[in-house]
């Protein structure tokens, strides 16, 4: 299947006939619609290597998510950034691709984080290898990372090593209804002490957490932080967006802030994640008043559902930080073949 990738990117570059790449399809809603013939990378796939004792997975990037978190379960280990599917057709090479992660984001880090090494095929139909498969593996620039997040526009990713962790020896989730004012305050606070919080959700009154670890520090922080009991199913569901709040007709921003910065004060339903660092926000309102109140809280703003795919779905870059795009989307695919336009109308 590897040889057949690299047979079809030959062509297309002989023919100059851009590619749209695509795994499970589960994240084809997410960024500007890509143009180019359809490269289905779905079929290849297979875990490579995974050796429990060493917290490192490598695999094929067409592996279904499904089937990598089930084999990591039966070994009582888990993809620290708890990564959302959107559907059962997810795939590793789509999750990187994406470089979305879930509720416990802040506390377990990012995909790019946990991104050891990947294998590629550039725009020159050229197999490349960048990290390894363990963290101090890296001489010069990690453009294995770079991979996270670049929704395919830089390569075709073949296989992907990622470090995964120990799954929590136990798990609770409280809920407790406040004020939005007290919301920011409370977890301020909290932030403050050394408690294992690892998911935070606050929407329309009612504020969740989630607390991860051993038995005995969890006893201490629970009876410390008070609240009713919830059903934990809130946080996969949460990661899939399958609450009502994310059902809701009209745009769908997704809007990372500083945790600390005030509330958005824009029209429009809020919910808002990462003890306030992911606020996402329903709102008719125009991108240029939106973006403009979230640049100046420090943050930027992605229209991640709804509304104008042909738009400027992302954040818009400064000048300088378009430019060194730019350079970085010319040395890996100079003819500018992988999914053009899909993160910016630039490249």
């Amino acid at each position: 299947m590897e040889a057949d990738i690299v047979d079809r990117v030959r062509q297309a570059l002989a023919g100059k006939t851009p590619l749209q790449l695509r795994g499970g399809g589960s994240k084809d809603f997410y960024g500007r619609r890509a143009g180019g013939e359809i490269l289905d990378l779905s079929a290849h796939r297979g875990i490579v290597s995974y050796e429990p004792s060493e917290l490192v997975l490598t695999a094929k990037a067409g592996t279904p998510l499904a089937e990598i978190q089930a084999i990591l379960a039966e070994n009582g280990q888990m993809l620290p950034f708890e990564p959302p599917s959107f559907s059962p057709a997810a795939t590793l090479g789509g999750m990187v691709a994406a470089g979305l992660s879930g509720p416990r984001r802040p506390w377990g880090g990012s995909v790019r984080d946990a991104v050891l090494g990947v294998k590629i095929v550039n725009g020159k139909g050229e197999v490349l290898r960048f990290g390894g498969q363990v963290m101090k593996n890296v001489a010069g620039y990690d453009l294995s990372r770079l991979m996270v997040g670049a929704l395919g526009t830089l390569g075709v990713l073949l296989e992907i090593s990622v470090k995964v962790l120990p799954r929590p020896a136990a798990e609770f989730t409280r809920a407790f209804e406040l004020a939005p004012a007290a919301v920011a305050e409370k977890l301020a606070e909290w932030g403050r002490r050394p408690l294992p919080l690892s998911a935070t959700c606050y929407h329309a009154g009612r504020l969740h957490v989630r607390l991860s670890g051993g038995r005995a520090c969890l006893d201490g922080a629970l009876a410390l932080l008070g609240g009713e009991d919830a059903d934990p199913a809130l946080w996969p569901t949460l990661a899939d967006q399958q609450l009502p709040f994310f059902q809701g007709e009209g745009p769908l921003w997704r809007i990372a802030l500083p945790a600390a910065a005030p509330a958005l004060n824009l029209p429009g339903e809020c919910l808002v994640e990462w003890a306030g660092a992911l606020r996402w926000l329903r709102t008719d309102l125009s991108a240029k008043a939106l973006r403009q109140r979230v640049t100046s809280l420090g943050g930027h703003a992605t229209l991640f559902r709804g509304g104008d795919e042909k738009s400027a779905v992302f954040h818009p870059l400064s000048p300088a930080l378009l430019a060194l795009h730019q350079r970085l989307k010319r040395a890996l695919d100079p003819a500018g073949l992988f999914n053009p336009g899909r993160l910016y109308p630039e490249f």
